[in-house]
């Protein structure tokens, strides 16, 4: 594999294309983490919600509590 650093173009040791797939392989499973941390927080949000409006509150009187 090659690569440009410091704008000259290089071959990579097979230790540095290890380490670079590694770090692309973290990174995309990171953002997989993330992106499912935020679906969870908006599925526990909206559950928040339907649980208080199934106590009685409104729209008006959720908002006012949690400004959602």
């Amino acid at each position: 594999m090659k690569q440009y650093i410091n704008g000259n173009l290089i071959e990579l040791t097979v230790e540095q294309e290890t380490a670079f797939e590694n770090y692309r392989k973290t990174d995309q499973d990171n953002k997989i983490i993330r992106k499912q941390a935020q679906t969870d927080a908006a599925n526990k949000k909206a559950s928040g919600k339907q649980k208080l409006k199934d106590l009685g509150l409104d729209d008006d009187e959720i908002q006012a509590l949690i400004g959602v």
